[in-house]
């Protein structure tokens, strides 16, 4: 790696020194979020928004609640032009809402602008850029820093002559490269701008201060931004905004340690589309700060409809891992995430019942989930999800979330190494019905091949309370089993059905040694089918079974019948044939 070829950002520019408030600094309120999806993130795309597709996202960020929204760069395109005046000649801009449109500091671009903003009733920001940092002014736009100062005043003369008298707009002033700009040469061309533009409390000019392209750690930013903050004359008159890129991919970090070092404002796009590796997330910025108790003061209730809405606006798909809004940000794979999540889940429930509250209502704190994926509209139908990875708490999680199952602690270690030989022969994702199959095949005695038989069927029972006369030898439960397919009936005169059937099996040489009994069911509500886990003793250790039937009865002998096929196979493999 040629890493010699390369200056750091102390060779490139002066970083101010400061008294730094902004480590001790706790984020406690949003900023001010300006969406430039329209326009910055509109000019990144292979294929910029037509008119449909621009007009859904306006009225998207309108719908989450955005008070301030850059529409477009109305001297670059005839597109953006017609779309600012949709907005003077439509309703679509609630009154509360402020329109902002973006121009270079050149006069003809700047009448257009001001031409395209003409019969808007909404408040009204003329955004105006130039490139202030050493190299742009050398390479790109071929001015000594004295000459490029006084292009970038003649631009604000002519955005105030054009538009000064305009009661209902306001301004904005960009040095772009902000970042890479000497300290001084910045804040003296952003002091003459907010005195050409005669900055009050009442009327204040926006500064807005970009990290056009990251080149340093988050903390070399805020100490910029911070001496901007200190620094600034007029500042009461001043709204101190940030526009952070993510080429280190810390975009994030800036802009929140921006806001702690004074900046009040922050321009970005939702899910952070942008030239290169994007603008700063501005939504993933927003549920940060809801993740910490702070309103972001945007609606982020229904995230799946606005990233299908981001998607179709800038034809990207958004990552599966993007925080927040990705499909699997809040799914669990590893085995000892979803144990955590698992009791998290048990231990929410229970707290909001002792509470008396509703579960949406009291402090989230389940391991491993920021946020409850319900804040922001989704379920909890992918938070487990199972594979090689996986461990007892998801696959339990799973069973019971899908089919109400709720597996004993032993049953979870047990059926886990079941489900991980699946799983290591699939090498994939396991659904909840694979599981159920799984279950189904080791626990329930079902047949893996439909040639298949067991060796051992009950065929039947009868009880003194179903019909057997007590004067009938004195029998109190007639068992008949089937046994490598010969019938054969017993009488029982102690305990209940199932002392007889286990009873009955021992005279056939198979013994269950019963350990515990377990009672389940599947499903619920009235058409839900009793389960019944059963743990016995085996020459090898504890083993399980399960039977399933419309009587807790029913599915506990079928349990013990699972539990003797499976003894009698391991004893006998030609029993099963």
């Amino acid at each position: 790696m040629p890493s010699h070829r390369y200056r750091d950002v102390y060779s490139r520019v002066e970083v101010p020194l400061t008294t730094r408030d902004w480590p001790t600094n706790r984020l406690t309120s949003a900023p001010l979020w300006v969406p430039v999806d329209l326009r910055d993130g509109n000019q990144a795309l292979a294929e910029p928004m037509d008119p449909a597709r621009k007009r859904r996202f306006f009225e998207l960020m309108v719908a989450m609640g955005y008070k301030e929204i850059e529409v477009g760069y109305p001297s670059a395109s005839q597109t953006d032009y017609d779309f600012v005046r949709l907005i003077a000649e439509s309703d679509i801009a609630p009154e509360d809402v402020t329109v902002v449109v973006f121009t270079p500091a050149r006069r003809d671009l700047i009448e257009r602008t001001v031409a395209s903003i003409r019969g808007i009733v909404n408040p009204v920001v003329i955004h105006m850029y130039t490139a202030t940092a050493p190299t742009w002014r050398s390479m790109v736009l071929g001015y000594e820093p004295a000459e490029l100062k006084q292009l970038i005043l003649s631009g604000g003369r002519d955005v105030w002559e054009l538009a000064g008298g305009m009661p209902n707009v306001r301004f904005e002033f960009s040095p772009e490269v902000f970042n890479l700009t000497e300290p001084d040469f910045v804040l003296d061309i952003c002091d003459a701008m907010t005195e050409l533009w005669q900055a009050t409390p009442e009327r204040p000019v926006i500064l807005n201060l970009p990290a056009t392209v990251e080149v340093a750690t988050p903390n070399v930013y805020a100490d910029q931004i911070e001496y901007m903050h200190r620094n600034l004359s007029r500042r009461d008159s001043v709204i101190l905004s940030v526009h952070p890129h993510n080429d280190r991919g810390t975009g994030i970090a800036c802009a929140e340690l921006a806001v702690l070092a004074g900046a009040q404002r922050v321009e970005g796009c939702i899910f952070g589309n942008g030239e290169r590796t994007g603008n700063v997330d501005i939504a993933t910025l927003a549920l940060n700060l809801h993740a910490q108790g702070v309103d972001p003061m945007i609606d982020f209730s229904d995230i799946d409809e606005i990233r299908r809405t981001v998607e179709y606006c800038n034809r990207i798909e958004v990552h599966s891992r993007h925080p927040y809004v990705g499909d699997l940000v809040h799914t669990a794979f590893s085995g000892t995430h979803q144990d955590a999540i698992k009791k998290g889940f048990a231990e929410h429930r229970t707290r909001a019942v002792a509470e008396g509250r509703p579960e949406g209502e009291i402090a989230w704190r389940v391991p491993y989930l920021p946020i409850d994926p319900a804040d922001i509209g989704r379920d909890y139908d992918a938070v487990i999800r199972v594979n090689s990875q996986s461990g007892k708490g998801g696959i339990a999680y799973l069973l019971e979330t899908e089919y109400g199952v709720e597996l004993p602690r032993r049953l979870q270690i047990d059926f886990a190494r079941h489900v991980q030989q699946h799983t290591d022969t699939t090498g994939a994702e396991v659904t909840a019905a694979e599981l159920w199959a799984v279950f189904d095949r080791v626990y329930l005695g079902s047949p893996s091949d439909a040639a298949t038989t067991t060796a051992i069927t009950l065929v039947g029972y009868d009880t003194a309370e179903t019909g057997i006369a007590e004067t009938d030898t004195g029998s109190h439960t007639r068992i008949t089993l089937r046994v490598d397919g010969e019938e054969h009936t017993s009488a029982h005169t102690t305990g209940g059905p199932l002392e007889a059937l286990t009873a009955a099996l021992d005279a056939h040489g198979v013994g269950i040694d019963v350990v515990s009994l377990h009672q389940t069911s599947i499903g619920s509500g009235n058409t839900s089918d009793a389960l019944t886990l059963l743990e016995h003793r085996t020459a090898d250790g504890g083993a399980w079974s399960a039977g399933r039937g419309r009587s807790v009865l029913t599915a506990s002998l079928s349990a013990v019948i699972a539990a003797a096929n499976s003894v009698d196979s391991a004893v006998r493999p030609e029993a099963v044939r």
